[in-house]
């Protein structure tokens, strides 16, 4: 049996929920496709994010990483097509803020996701599930997990990222407008996800 290593995040940016924790907490355990997944959930935070994952792969030895997160404000799933090596934006949940600071200082300029990001698109559509490619992770902590696994990873196994739409929960607790999928939506079409890999 493969393994799979999913990763989600807590709450972040004044989010009160982040849909991607419970979807890890949810398929932690479950054997979808040819996968037995590990879950991984992971703090948003700059210093701690990085390392953690990498320890968690060295510990589980994946065939494959999937990494979620959360873009409140789209109305599709978005697999990532590349992470840069570039730290920018908000502070972390510790307050750390960073600007124009590399993930790796002898990094790339960036990695492309291994993962078939335009299978993935054509198959959540088929099944009903509004998707399409995202050209850009962004810099904030959901391209540096993506970057910092396609780092170390190359490309001997299947790993990219994944942004998610808000969940119905969020969008009501956040009592601002926002496009917004039910919970379960969001698990099955990462489900979805996961079943179509090889």
């Amino acid at each position: 049996m493969k393994k799979l290593l999913l990763s989600g995040f807590e709450p972040f940016l004044g989010f009160p929920i982040n849909p991607t924790e419970s979807i890890v907490k949810e398929l932690d355990g479950k054997v979808i496709g040819n996968y037995q997944v590990h879950g991984l959930l992971l703090l948003v935070d700059f210093e701690n994010a990085g390392p953690k994952i990498l320890e968690e792969m060295e510990k589980v030895q994946p065939d494959a990483v999937i990494s979620l997160g959360l873009a409140g404000g789209r109305s599709s799933i978005t697999p990532e097509r590349i992470a840069v090596n570039c730290r920018d934006g908000e502070a972390d949940n510790r307050g750390v803020a960073l600007q124009d600071s590399p993930i790796y200082e002898d990094g790339a300029d960036g990695y492309f996701s291994t993962l078939p990001i335009r299978k993935m698109v054509n198959v959540l559509n088929e099944n009903g599930f509004p998707a399409k490619v995202s050209d850009t992770a962004g810099t904030y902590l959901c391209n540096n997990v993506m970057y910092t696994v396609l780092h170390a990873t190359g490309k001997r196994i299947p790993a990219g990222f994944v942004h998610i739409p808000a969940s119905h929960e969020l969008a009501v607790a956040y009592k601002k407008e926002m496009p917004s999928w039910s919970q379960k939506d969001l698990t099955a079409a990462i489900e979805k996800i996961i079943e179509m890999l090889e």
